[in-house]
């Protein structure tokens, strides 16, 4: 039996190009390569010393740009997560000469249609939901070990789950009897635990959004490469990032703006010009997709880009 086919699309590619503002000759990363939509387009916009460096802690993805792109001397691949983004550029020579950064928040969908990665409740699979299989603890190890006030307290976090005590607590009843296994005995057993839906959600989403980012330490990942972003990207260079829901976008903003504002100081204290100045120049307001991207790719519906740009 084959491995199974997939079919990629990018979420916002024309918008994300247009917000990299890409230079022939420039230098990029692809802090999230997922099956290589958005590194394509970009190495497509590349001239012969324009260089892309890509990175993704998905051994199977890191596979795939390697067959893809291997033997392209302006691409490089990385088998590492987006928090080592500093150490990557170093090593690499581009720290502060980095023309553009994109982060691209997403689980691709080759992970979600494989039922052996364990992100999706529509399949039967292992209750893995890690993006390295080979490192960590996957969801069903951490299932069977956490208090039942952690599933809550992670289910409420990072889920923003109103009934997570009531599946946190059906967690536990559950893995007395037998172990958390499978995808679909968790999306069972939270279908059980709660008593209303939202209209036009599977009960288990905002659960499965949760586990998986806490297996994935993604909002940790996410505030520390948001900060690295700042000592790789040369002066004018373009950090754009999709996020996928309000958690990631609220750290997204909160970044954004901290570093676009200039510090507050206590009022009548002199301030030279140094003072003021900011690290980042927002460029535009977010970006969502459009209709007709909807249409064609219903997974993109909760997308928002954001874009700044690097000071002098």
């Amino acid at each position: 039996m084959g491995e199974p086919v997939f079919h990629h699309r990018p979420v916002l590619l024309e918008e994300s190009l247009e917000a990299l503002a890409i230079r022939e000759d420039g230098i990029y990363i692809d802090c999230t390569y997922g099956r290589g939509g958005h590194s394509a387009a970009i190495l497509a916009e590349l001239g012969e010393r324009g260089c892309l460096i890509a990175l993704d802690r998905d051994a199977d993805a890191v596979a795939s740009a390697a067959e893809r792109f291997g033997e392209d001397p302006r691409f490089v691949i990385e088998h590492a997560s987006f928090d080592r983004l500093a150490e990557i550029a170093e090593r690499q020579g581009v720290a502060g000469a980095v023309n553009g950064i994109l982060l691209d928040l997403g689980v691709s969908s080759p992970q979600l249609d494989d039922a052996r990665r364990g992100f999706s409740f529509m399949n039967d699979g292992p209750l893995d939901m890690r993006m390295d299989m080979n490192s960590g603890m996957n969801a069903a190890e951490w299932l069977g070990e956490a208090s039942e006030a952690e599933i809550r307290d992670v289910l409420r976090s990072y889920g923003e789950e109103r009934f997570a005590g009531r599946i946190a607590h059906a967690v536990v009843l559950a893995r007395q009897e037998a172990p958390l296994m499978t995808t679909l005995q968790l999306a069972r057993l939270v279908e059980r635990a709660v008593p209303r839906r939202e209209k036009g959600k599977h009960p288990a989403t905002r659960t499965f959004q949760a586990i998986r980012i806490r297996i994935n330490r993604e909002l940790e990942q996410l505030e520390s490469v948001l900060d690295q972003s700042l000592d790789v990207l040369a002066p004018g260079g373009r950090l754009a990032v999709i996020s996928f829901h309000s958690l990631e976008d609220r750290i997204v903003k909160r970044f954004l703006r901290k570093h676009s504002s200039p510090p507050k100081l206590p009022k009548g204290v002199p301030v030279m010009a140094s003072e003021e100045t900011t690290v980042l120049n927002l460029v535009g307001k977010s970006i969502a997709p459009s209709a007709q991207e909807l249409a064609a790719n219903p997974r993109a519906r909760s997308s928002r880009l954001r874009i700044a740009e690097r000071t002098a």
